[in-house]
């Protein structure tokens, strides 16, 4: 089948909207570059080919950003950092888990680890009512400061690691949940078999890297611009054609 002029307007419009697309992505990525913990996410493409001709293309997958972010010191101790290889286990309102690198903690009223979100971190101990300050080791071990000045291991937390993590899906509030492609949540020791460690006194930035983003963003609004004339020019072609057979 030879190409029209119809089948060049369905792809500059295919095209639009796959960009328009690729801007939210960015768009959410630069909105969150101060979020904690924050996972970056771009989008695939993928050509679609017929036996004969280019179809356009379309988005294939969202992949998540899995690189380091900044690590920056707070000194408050329940401030936590990943360093390294995975997520912290949170209990989500509807009873699910996700996993987060969210570890900006605070103590609850029933004394329970939650992070900025409100989600209860899933971890192996309990908080004691004499307990004045709690901090973590970087093998997980929760060490709490009691009233009489001594010091006691609570429990400990583990950390949650996936085959592909960069199939994870965006669940919102800083969390991710499994996917098919992720494969399910592995839990292990921090510092231990590829797991990272964790920091205390210490949160780790949004991976987003700034100048890459606004790069990209340019690149996406000149495309955009270059398909959105393409379009209004075959549109008016084929207005003009219709016009002049009717003549």
């Amino acid at each position: 089948m030879a190409y029209s002029l119809f089948h060049t307007l369905n792809i500059s419009c295919q095209d639009m909207l796959n960009r328009m697309m690729d801007l939210d992505t960015i768009a959410n990525n630069l909105a969150n570059v101060n979020t904690v913990g924050f996972r970056g996410s771009r989008m695939n493409f993928q050509e679609l080919l017929s036996s004969q001709k280019l179809e356009g293309n379309t988005v294939n997958n969202t992949q998540v950003l899995n690189n380091q972010g900044v690590i920056t010191r707070t000194d408050n101790p329940l401030d936590w950092a990943i360093q390294g290889e995975g997520f912290f286990a949170v209990k989500l309102p509807n009873g699910e888990i996700g996993y987060s690198r969210d570890g900006v903690f605070q103590l609850d009223s029933k004394k329970q680890l939650v992070n900025s979100s409100g989600y209860l971190l899933k971890w192996d101990g309990q908080i004691p009512k004499e307990a004045t300050s709690v901090s973590v080791e970087n093998g997980g071990e929760v060490i709490a400061l009691l009233t009489d000045g001594t010091t006691k291991t609570i429990g400990k937390v583990q950390l949650a690691v996936f085959a592909n993590p960069t199939a994870l899906v965006n669940a919102g509030n800083n969390v991710w949940i499994p996917s098919e492609a992720s494969g399910k949540a592995q839990m292990c020791v921090p510092g231990t078999n590829g797991c990272g460690i964790i920091l205390a006194g210490a949160h780790e930035m949004a991976n987003i890297n700034l100048a890459d983003e606004m790069t990209h963003l340019i690149q996406v609004q000149r495309s955009f611009q270059v398909t959105s004339r393409v379009f209004q020019q075959t549109d008016t072609m084929i207005s003009e054609a219709i016009h002049i057979r009717k003549v």
